[in-house]
């Protein structure tokens, strides 16, 4: 069990992530700081901190466990303003999506201290975002990458394993550059892919009246498009070179499609297709995915 979480940004991770540890009896205070002091008086009102810190540096004022749950792009700027008090027992986490920019960041920042930090990626989240829609559940069953660095250190990133795994998550290793590669495939590229999606109907003159006529399939493609601008334009703008290379095979893949289509050739065009719908299908099979 840990002592005190120093939550910093109380929002829907960090705020799910401090429920989670409280039911699992993982920890005894939760002492939080968001940027907004509105949000952070509104997670002690919900339950999900137990102390409002006025600053980043005092949430951590004591912590054994820290958390980063603020935007990728904030990582460098949250790590300055706590330095100072950070001991060599601390375990220090974080929540983003993408993983060398924040590794670099924390080499940076920490220098001879940077083992203490142990990257992590919880492969999971909303649409919604807020305290308010913190959740206890969000993590349960999601998959936690992390991704330690040659000077993480043995204690901290044993620790950080085993709280993932008491809060019911799988837990992977991987090094950032992987980590990259691979959430510039399946997490990156779509949201591009539905926000591109949306903005094109939504520019034509009838966007509105197509929209209208959407089912369930056009619902399921374009969820993701709802997701909070802010965090998505930090995370597209941080892997930037590893999306830049998944579009260029996406666009390769796209033009394929479309000049089977223009020709009319329907044997081919039905091979891509029936090529696409195998590895789904078998992708289904393998990972016990779920729509």
């Amino acid at each position: 069990m840990f002592e005190q979480l120093g939550l910093i940004g109380c929002g829907l991770m960090g705020g799910s992530f401090a429920l989670a540890m409280k039911r699992a009896g993982l920890v005894r205070r939760v002492v939080g700081y968001s940027k907004s002091p509105s949000t952070t008086e509104r997670a002690r009102q919900l339950g999900v901190i137990d102390v409002e810190a006025p600053s980043a540096l005092l949430a951590v004022s004591g912590a054994d466990l820290v958390l980063l749950a603020v935007p990728v792009a904030a990582t460098e700027s949250t790590l300055k303003a706590i330095r100072h008090l950070i001991a060599p027992n601390v375990l220090i986490m974080d929540v983003g999506s993408t993983k060398r920019d924040v590794v670099d960041a924390a080499r940076r920042v920490l220098k001879q201290d940077v083992g203490v930090f142990v990257p992590c990626h919880p492969a999971t989240g909303r649409e919604v975002s807020g305290v308010e829609n913190a959740d206890a559940d969000l993590y349960t069953g999601k998959q936690v990458v992390l991704t330690p660095i040659e000077r993480t250190r043995t204690v901290q990133l044993e620790q950080a394993e085993a709280l993932w795994r008491a809060l019911g998550c799988p837990v992977v290793r991987m090094s950032p550059e992987t980590h990259d590669a691979a959430f510039a495939a399946i997490s990156h590229l779509p949201h591009l892919l539905a926000f591109a999606l949306m903005n094109s109907i939504t520019a034509q003159d009838q966007g509105a009246k197509f929209l209208s006529l959407a089912g369930p399939g056009f619902r399921d493609f374009s969820r993701i498009a709802a997701g909070d601008p802010e965090m998505w334009r930090d995370v597209l703008v941080a892997n930037r070179e590893e999306l830049s290379a998944q579009l260029s095979h996406f666009q390769h893949a796209l033009s394929d499609l479309q000049r089977v289509i223009d020709h009319g050739q329907t044997d081919e065009l039905q091979r891509l297709i029936t090529r696409a719908s195998h590895a789904r299908a078998n992708w289904q099979l393998a990972s016990g995915a779920s729509d």
